[in-house]
């Protein structure tokens, strides 16, 4: 069942957790951080390569990615962000911005002043560790991303996005019963795992005929977790989950 959050903090403490075991006195002042709530169409830049941002942005619903451009205006997407994630986490300590971060969906988005992330970390070093942590898991997505573009054919690599996004969804309780809403279109995709928007179509349509996935507007469904995980060739150890479970 879906979890449903009665506040920006809450979520933030959700993921963390997911992550690193969080005390009572560390989660009330999580809860008590100043957060302005945006609400973003999809395609809008939160951040630009070259930018010397003084916040972060946590995302509470839809989806951001971080991407880059080549001097010919060619997207490569470098990772996909859920809610509860804070994809420019880095920004507190490197000064200007080496990648884009723009809303792939329509989404909402909290942000936090740095300086009220610095006193958060000062008064409670175990919440500093904890975005520690939650980068490194970062750099970890980063690493299976290339091997999965450079090594993985397009059917696997797509199978194996699938099950990453229902564990990392999954571990904030935003996915039921091997369900959840995947408002991306295909030429999205298609960035992600860096093959044409046609060849992501082929992959959909064998996915679909394996019986791998189900889709229903915006809503995918997986109705045989061990078979795409087989299929994807998928190990949840770079996720580095404490506490997350697709069976």
């Amino acid at each position: 069942m879906a979890v449903s959050f009665n506040s920006p903090g809450t979520l933030m403490i959700h993921k963390l957790e997911s992550i690193f075991s969080l005390a009572d006195e560390e989660k009330q002042a999580i809860e008590e951080l100043p957060i302005q709530v945006v609400d973003l169409k999809s395609g809008q830049d939160i951040v630009r390569i070259g930018d010397h941002p003084t916040q972060s942005c946590l995302v509470l619903a839809g989806f951001t990615c971080v991407y880059k451009l080549t001097s010919e205006g060619k997207r490569q997407i470098m990772t996909l962000h859920v809610p509860g994630d804070i994809p420019d986490l880095q920004s507190l300590h490197l000064n200007v911005m080496d990648m884009s971060i723009a809303s792939i969906s329509p989404c909402t988005v909290g942000f936090i002043q740095h300086e009220n992330l610095r006193d958060l970390c000062e008064r409670y070093p175990r919440i500093g560790i904890a975005f520690w942590r939650e980068t490194l898991v970062d750099a970890s997505v980063y690493r299976e991303w290339l091997l999965s573009v450079g090594q993985r054919d397009a059917y696997p690599r797509m199978a194996h996005l699938f099950c990453e996004l229902l564990m990392r969804l999954k571990a904030v309780g935003l996915v039921d019963d091997n369900t959840f809403e995947l408002p991306i279109t295909q030429a999205d995709l298609a960035d992600a795992t860096g093959i044409t928007s046609v060849h992501m179509n082929r992959v959909f349509q064998a996915l679909r005929a394996d019986g791998l996935i189900q889709t229903q507007g915006a809503q995918v469904t997986f109705p045989d977790w061990e078979k795409l995980k087989e299929a994807g060739d998928f190990d949840p150890l770079y996720l580095h989950l404490e506490r997350a479970s697709a069976a």
